[in-house]
């Protein structure tokens, strides 16, 4: 594949909120912490290079939450791009906590929720946060508690637009009673398409849907395989084939593939410009199944 212009606008828009327009492929910055996304990075300055450098191709959009370093993740956003860009969107969440390497548990109280959201603001560097997502519903907490203290956030001035995180579209529909969602974040790749109801609920309400881990993984990338067939076929990598197809999927998709890589970050971004055509898209779905 040939690329003209290394450029996140090939990928097309998307309206949060239908305010908050950015370019469909967005960059998410999970992955520029310690392992287990816990503690520093390796290479902290190699980290801001990455998101400065996202921001350059056009990538206006940067998904993070608290629960990443814990605080190293957003901490980092703050230094390397504060003052943000005009357009540049930056969403994150709140409701995990940590306890160590790899260890998540909800917490999805009043007072701790609206605690975190006061520290995001302080390390984002930021006055209000343009999307803010409750990471996990808490199964100890009602929801109607959790989005209640979000919405009292909001009223403030602190939070422009909310949105949820793994969640179905019964529970879409509880926690739309309490405050206006605007996005749903879900895992979602083309080999794993558990949540395919909510990506169409998103589609029929005009919700942004964010696939986290969106780039296919295990059998399906094995040399040799379908998918690894289809990308040799058009000369892309797989990650590209994987980005691409989401973007083909829906309108409302808003794929944040991340990497601590400057290089694999420009790999993603040229995604953006892979085109198939309708009938070769459903043969690569077929044979990812």
């Amino acid at each position: 594949m040939t690329t003209i212009s290394l450029n996140a606008k090939a990928a097309g828009s998307v309206a949060i909120g239908r305010d908050l327009t950015v370019n469909r492929l967005g960059y998410g910055a999970m992955r520029i912490t310690g392992d287990g996304i816990w503690g520093e990075p390796k290479d902290a300055n190699t980290a801001k290079k990455v998101l400065r450098r996202a921001v350059e191709l056009g990538v206006n959009f940067i998904d993070t939450a608290d629960s990443y370093g814990p605080e190293v993740s957003e901490r980092l956003i703050g230094e390397a791009l504060a003052p943000y860009a005009a357009g540049v969107v930056i969403a994150t969440k709140a409701g995990l906590t940590r306890q160590g390497p790899n260890q998540w548990l909800p917490v999805g109280r009043p007072e701790y929720l609206t605690q975190q959201v006061e520290m995001s603001l302080r390390r984002l560097k930021v006055e209000r946060i343009d999307l803010w997502q409750l990471h996990r519903i808490d199964a100890k907490v009602p929801v109607e508690e959790s989005l209640g203290a979000i919405k009292k956030l909001q009223e403030q001035g602190k939070i422009r637009h909310v949105g949820l995180s793994e969640v179905k579209p019964h529970e879409i529909d509880r926690a739309r009673k309490v405050v206006e969602i605007v996005s749903v974040q879900n895992r979602y790749n083309i080999g794993d398409r558990a949540h395919e109801d909510v990506v169409d609920y998103c589609a029929k309400h005009r919700l942004v849907f964010i696939p986290w881990f969106p780039v296919a993984a295990g059998k399906l990338t094995q040399a040799g395989g379908k998918l690894d067939a289809a990308a040799k076929t058009h000369g892309v990598t797989l990650s590209q084939l994987s980005l691409a197809w989401l973007l083909w999927k829906s309108p409302v998709m808003l794929p944040i593939p991340g990497t601590s890589s400057l290089g694999h970050l420009e790999e993603n971004v040229a995604a953006a410009q892979v085109k198939l055509a309708d009938g070769e898209w459903r043969e690569i779905e077929k044979a990812a199944k």
